[in-house]
């Protein structure tokens, strides 16, 4: 039986932010990480006392400073975010065989086998020990969600905030997910809940008496959108927990069913790749200096190009523009049907002082201080609402 948390690190901008503070602690409840009051950008986190007036990551800073409008504005500090991140996954290390980054504040944890190192102690148990462990470290508060799988442990971590534990034990899967709306499954966006709303479904309960033909119909969905939301609703989910090691680069690669002849399908689903990539390298802390792309053709020719960039970077604009142009190359070179698109992360390291933008250099850095302010306000919206709350424009159906 697998035995999955998910540690979610509360409010953790605003929290780190205050302990750059301690003194203005006080005077930072009203705390909106993001930009400055006279900035245009995004909020990145909100304190949870902003967001009683309605305040949310991803909102511009204009609104945001509308709906409460004695906040504080601070800019993300990136660095020491990088370096809290960094601290917490090194704890967790700890506690758990494998460790996997899922955003920059969240981090799947494997214990599975271990049972036995914890002297058989009930899961929870486990989880408040690791939570006491880090608060004690680095004075952050976790919430831990647990399970059987990955999707268990991330709604229940939802339920568990802020600060709390919530574990769903063995066999007790289908009442806890029978007490859920369907909003509160990962990747069941705005856009679907209006669709399956319109025919009446909004709970798990109003889902799971039907099988996946009669959900077709009753719910109006595709094959495979029917048996996806049908695995989902009993809490079906296979994906394991993995842990990348920062040496050996950051792959996401797609084999198609049929080989593609068109640049802009193939373009579109290396678009899918990055978004991918880039997510993952930020939920690991991490910035990259060299892109790469690969492409296996029609009669599995393999052939590949990269860059390696000036500066780090970890912004999907940065290196989905570097990419493309890495694509381009390829498909002059060889334009023929193709079997496989990839794409490679590598020159990882942590953030730290040195990736900071070169704002005095005589050119213009490759990423601003906004692509990064952007890319993790993103990051923060599809942790809450799943992976496909915000989607590229080229990716939309």
């Amino acid at each position: 039986m697998r035995r999955i948390l998910l540690a979610d690190a509360d409010a953790f901008y605003v929290a780190v932010a205050r302990a750059l503070d301690p003194d203005g602690a006080g005077r930072a409840a009203l705390l909106i990480v993001g930009g400055s009051r006279e900035s245009r950008g995004v909020v990145c986190s909100a304190s949870y006392e902003t967001r009683k007036f309605g305040v949310r990551s991803a909102m511009p800073i204009a609104r945001a400073l509308r709906l409460c409008p004695d906040a504080m504005c601070v800019p993300v500090p990136m660095q020491a975010c990088g370096q809290k991140s960094a601290e917490i996954r090194k704890l967790l290390h700890r506690f758990a065989p494998i460790v996997e980054g899922a955003s920059i504040d969240e981090w799947y944890l494997d214990l599975t086998g271990t049972e036995g190192v914890y002297h058989h102690e009930p899961l929870a148990t486990t989880a408040q020990r690791i939570r006491a462990g880090v608060l004690e470290a680095t004075g952050l508060t976790l919430s831990i969600g647990g399970g059987t799988n990955k999707l268990i442990a991330k709604m229940a971590v939802a339920r568990a905030k802020p600060d709390g534990v919530l574990i769903v034990e063995p066999g007790s899967e289908e009442p806890f997910l029978r007490s859920c709306t369907l909003a509160e499954i990962p990747l069941v966006g705005p856009k679907f809940q209006a669709r399956l709303g319109a025919r009446g479904l909004v709970t798990v309960e109003d889902v799971f008496p039907y099988d996946v033909a009669t959900l077709r119909q009753q719910g109006g969905l595709s094959a495979r959108e029917a048996t996806w939301l049908w695995n989902r609703v009993r809490g079906v989910d296979e994906a394991g927990v993995a842990h990348r090691e920062v040496n050996r680069g950051l792959s996401r690669d797609e084999t198609f069913a049929k080989d593609l002849h068109d640049d802009a399908e193939i373009e579109r689903e290396l678009l899918r790749l990055v978004t991918r990539a880039a997510a993952d390298l930020r939920g690991d802390g991490l910035t990259a200096r060299t892109v790469a792309v690969r492409l296996r053709d029609w009669d599995f020719q393999t052939r590949s190009a990269q860059r390696t960039l000036a500066e780090a970077v970890v912004s999907d604009r940065v290196i989905l523009r570097v990419a493309r142009e890495l694509l381009t190359t390829l498909r002059k070179a060889r334009r023929v049907p193709a079997r496989l698109v990839g794409v490679r992360l590598a020159g990882l390291a942590p953030v730290r002082d040195e990736d900071q933008l070169a704002l005095f250099t005589a050119t213009a850095p490759p990423e601003t201080e906004r692509d990064r302010g952007l890319a993790r306000a993103i990051d923060r919206v599809r942790g809450k609402f799943g992976a496909k709350s915000i989607v590229p424009g080229g990716l939309k159906e």
